[in-house]
């Protein structure tokens, strides 16, 4: 449950946050007609992602056991490739994530077109959705209770629901720097379990050979204990994990865990440029004048 939880809180407050910064906006500048639409926007986005969610979830139950290992891989591929694509944006972006969609927003505003932002609003619910959807099946296929991971993402994308409402009306502020850090530690380590069992389903499914076992680790990895649960369920831990899965869990954990605590930097604003007519002020200019 805690996996499919951080997934659905994270990716849905992604959505929620633009989604409420943007209607905001919209409302101190008194556009409840271009309000309406970007709720409408984000209404069309939810059904289609939800109507995504269930087809390849459909799809890859009715295929063959081999035929499904090798989607299994694909899916845990691409939502590696997304989750890390999602981090490293979110790392660089956050602190400043209000004032840049505040500017957007006022400058598709004064050019007389609202248009622009419920197009923001639909396509960021609808990224954040299908890669929810890829996320969320890749965890699903290695989940021993895929009932206990439906729970645990609807409870997340509730609360960032919540949460977005808050921002939208004002009585929630957020360290979002400091949240989506400690987020995309979790999210890493996630992404690194899928990483080991996109291996381990790529050997499964025919594609790579098996390898040496690496450890034994039964006595940890036991199904049915709340220890397994968080073991295989949050870091991707197998009982008898191959060199194969250990390596690419830990190539990819570490350096990744590594960028994510990283002190981010702050971007500096661009100099103004110079008035007409007047000169840079330059030390030669500086010492002249004294």
């Amino acid at each position: 449950m805690l996996p499919t939880f951080v997934i659905g809180l994270r990716e849905g407050l992604e959505a929620a946050l633009i989604v409420g910064i943007i209607a905001s906006f919209l409302g101190q500048q008194g556009r409840r007609d271009a309000l309406k639409k970007v709720w409408l926007g984000v209404g069309l986005a939810v059904a289609i992602c939800v109507v995504v969610a269930v087809a390849l979830q459909v799809y890859s139950s009715d295929l063959p056991q081999r035929q499904q290992e090798q989607l299994e891989t694909v899916v845990g591929a691409i939502a590696v490739v997304m989750v890390s694509y999602m981090v490293l944006w979110m790392r660089r972006h956050s602190r400043d994530l209000r004032k840049d969609l505040e500017g957007m927003a006022g400058r598709a505003l004064s050019d007389g077109s609202a248009s622009a932002l419920v197009m923001m609003a639909f396509l960021a619910v609808l990224r954040e959705g299908f890669e929810t959807s890829v996320f969320l099946l890749a965890t699903f296929n290695e989940s021993s209770n895929p009932a206990y991971g439906g729970t645990g993402a609807a409870l997340g994308i509730l609360l960032a629901a919540g949460i977005g409402y808050g921002i939208y009306r004002g009585g929630v502020r957020l360290n979002l720097s400091r949240f989506f850090r400690i987020t995309g530690v979790v999210l890493v380590l996630v992404a690194a379990g899928l990483v080991a069992t996109a291996f381990m389903t790529a050997v499964e499914g025919g594609w790579l050979n098996q390898g040496s076992q690496a450890f034994d680790l039964s006595w940890l990895v036991r199904p049915g204990t709340p220890t397994s649960s968080v073991v295989t369920g949050v870091l991707g831990i197998q009982p008898y994990p191959t060199w194969l899965m250990v390596w690419g869990w830990l190539v990819y954990a570490v350096p990744m865990t590594a960028v994510v605590l990283w002190p981010a930097r702050r971007r500096t604003p661009p100099k103004a440029a110079p008035a007409p007519g007047t000169a840079p002020d330059t030390g030669a200019n500086a010492a002249q004048a004294g």
